[in-house]
């Protein structure tokens, strides 16, 4: 039985590189729905003139009320396998694959698209500053929940139809990635990190520069240190 898949693209500001984005998923034949997050630039109207599927946000939510969005719209049409993929050109339409054969072969619940476990064969470049953020996070994450995630800010990633159910009823505004990785491990689902290959943003800005001060980190510490388990 073939798994429907469906690829989230959340989008802000994305004028310069959201159709490119798009093309390359339509050309492998993949569903997919944008999140227009209340962008003010022409990423609405690119949507528009090309009969993109999309939902167009009022206001801007960010980053997780764009993406919780997408999760919504996929448990409410039936996806046995939702993927993140960014608007603004830095993750590999090819490793989609990749990260959804353990979905399809019940191997995980939750993969997430890494680019520390074989930087060799990644085209992504980062920080000093922020990869030493990456690695305290995760550290904490392990201290949580005793297993290593090395790339917990990726949102490149793949899911199950039990976590598109999990994350269409809750999911965090604020630092969605670390925290839902950290949920999804506290509630005993299978979490598997897969190498792939990601690129400098092409265009547009990042929506993550509080990596880079001590306020995001401590609070994103504290979120994960007080996560309970469900019951």
């Amino acid at each position: 039985m073939n798994k429907k898949i469906l690829v989230i693209i959340p989008a802000y500001n994305e004028e310069k590189s959201i159709e490119k984005t798009v093309r390359k998923l339509i050309k492998l034949k993949y569903d997919y729905v944008v999140i227009n997050d209340g962008s003010k630039d022409n990423t609405p109207k690119i949507l528009d003139e090309n009969n993109f599927n999309h939902i167009d946000l009022v206001h801007n939510l960010g980053i997780g009320g764009a993406v919780q969005t997408g999760y919504k719209y996929a448990k409410e049409n039936g996806y046995d396998i939702a993927v993140q993929f960014d608007g603004d050109g830095q993750h590999d339409e090819n490793y989609i694959k990749k990260i959804t054969d353990p979905l399809i072969k019940g191997e995980a619940d939750l993969t997430v698209g890494s680019r520390f476990l074989d930087e060799k064969s990644s085209g992504f470049k980062s920080t000093k500053m922020r990869i030493l953020g990456i690695k305290i996070i995760s550290f904490f994450i392990k201290l949580k929940t005793g297993k290593k995630i090395y790339d917990v800010t990726s949102g490149f990633r793949a899911c199950n139809k039990k976590i598109i159910e999990l994350f269409a009823s809750d999911y965090p505004f604020e630092y969605p990635e670390p925290i839902t990785n950290t949920k999804v491990l506290l509630n005993k689902y299978k979490v598997e990190e897969i190498p792939v290959n990601m690129y400098e943003r092409e265009e547009g800005k990042s929506s993550i520069y509080a990596y880079k001060n001590i306020y995001y980190m401590i609070n994103v510490i504290l979120s994960i240190l007080l996560l309970r388990r469900k019951k």
